[in-house]
C-alpha cells in the first residue's frame, strides 16, 4: 500500500521491518566497536595507525549501512528511489522519517562514505576525525529515529 491520501500512513510489511531492525542491530555493533575508541584524542589519532584504519573502515561501514537503511525505507515503503546517497537523507527528511535536525546533521554523509572509499590515499586525518566525533552523537540519533519511526509503522 502507498500513499493514498492526506490521513494514510505507508504500510510497513514485517519483511520489511525486519530487515531494517536486523541493520540496525549490525549498525549498532559498528558504532560499538567505534566507542571503543572515544577516548583517543586527536594528537593521539594522528600517531596511531591501527587507530585510524579501525575509525576509518567503522565510519565507512556505518555510513554505508545508513544509507543502505534509508534507501532500503524509501524503495520498500514509499516505492521511491535516489539517485545520490544525499538524495536519500534529504527523502528521509522529507518523509518525516528522521527529523529536520538529524537531517541536517547527516547532511555530507555521502560524500565523506565516497572520500573514504575512495580517496583513501589522500585522507586527511582531522578531517576524518571530527567527522567520527561527530558521528559518536549523529550515529546513535539515526538508530533512535529510525526504531522510533519504525514502531510508528
Amino acid at each position: 500500500m502507498s500513499e493514498g491520501g492526506p490521513y494514510s500512513t505507508p504500510y510497513l510489511a514485517w519483511s520489511v521491518r525486519s530487515r531494517i531492525l536486523e541493520r540496525l542491530k549490525k549498525l549498532e555493533e559498528v558504532l560499538a566497536k567505534l566507542k571503543e575508541k572515544e577516548c583517543v584524542e586527536l594528537t593521539e589519532y594522528k600517531r596511531d595507525t591501527d587507530t585510524q584504519w579501525i575509525v576509518e573502515r567503522g565510519l565507512e561501514i556505518a555510513s554505508s549501512m545508513i544509507l543502505d537503511i534509508g534507501n532500503h525505507i524509501l524503495a520498500s515503503v514509499y516505492q521511491t528511489a535516489a539517485t545520490e546517497y544525499e538524495e536519500i537523507l534529504e527523502k528521509l527528511g522529507e518523509k518525516r522519517v528522521i527529523s529536520e535536525s538529524l537531517y541536517k546533521e547527516l547532511q555530507g554523509l555521502g560524500g565523506f562514505r565516497n572520500i573514504l572509499v575512495h580517496g583513501y590515499l589522500s585522507l586527511n586525518p582531522d578531517l576524518v576525525y571530527q567527522h567520527y566525533r561527530k558521528a559518536l552523537s549523529s550515529f546513535p540519533r539515526f538508530i533512535a529515529e529510525i526504531e522510533r519511526w519504525v514502531s510508528t509503522q
